[in-house]
């Protein structure tokens, strides 16, 4: 139910009317475009952690900690549900200390090149970093013939990112990035 309602007592009860996303127009290039619905799905809660965390943009730890809570081909590319409890703390941590010094600052490792519009849907900027991460896992699926990226995709262009915040947090978690990506390419065959 959404939107004014008349109360028992005379009034008028307002029930909050859910915010529905924008979405990309068929063929768009913007950074949501290309992702399959468990992939935008995991972008939503992304961007939501941004704001909540009073973030000035969606960065790749915003998304890999998104990717880690609801993504089970992501945790299991993972060496197992401790090496997951670890990523998944620092990433808790980010909000309580951890990551306040990065929001002060906009994540761009300069190691890969973005397009010029950074935007999402005109409300949350993306980090360069961020932004090239999504732009690359579309590329990468779109290499092996599928029009829509998914969570590994995703967690695959993160990791190679040896500069960005989520290979930081995967590193001080304890994360070997290059076996990590070798995960990723067995589960990638295997679906």
């Amino acid at each position: 139910m959404t939107g004014p309602v008349p109360g028992w007592w005379g009034g008028t009860v307002h029930f909050p009317v859910p915010r529905v996303p924008p979405q990309p127009a068929p063929g768009s290039t913007g950074t949501d475009a290309g992702l399959s619905e468990e992939l935008a799905s995991v972008v939503a809660g992304a961007r939501r952690r941004a704001l909540r965390d009073g973030d000035r943009q969606i960065d790749t730890a915003h998304l890999l900690h998104s990717l880690v809570e609801s993504e089970p081909e992501v945790r299991a590319a993972f060496g197992g549900p401790d090496q997951v409890a670890r990523v998944l703390g620092y990433l808790v941590q980010r909000s309580i200390g951890y990551g306040l010094r990065w929001q002060a600052t906009v994540e761009d490792s300069g190691a890969n090149p973005v397009a010029p519009s950074a935007r999402d849907s005109g409300q949350t900027s993306w980090s360069p970093s961020a932004a090239a991460a999504m732009l690359r896992a579309r590329e990468r699926a779109a290499g092996r013939g599928d029009p829509r990226a998914a969570g590994l995709d995703l967690l695959a262009e993160l990791a190679a990112d040896r500069h960005s915040r989520a290979v930081e947090v995967l590193v001080r978690a304890g994360v070997d990035t290059e076996r990590l990506t070798g995960r990723i390419g067995e589960l990638s065959q295997q679906v």
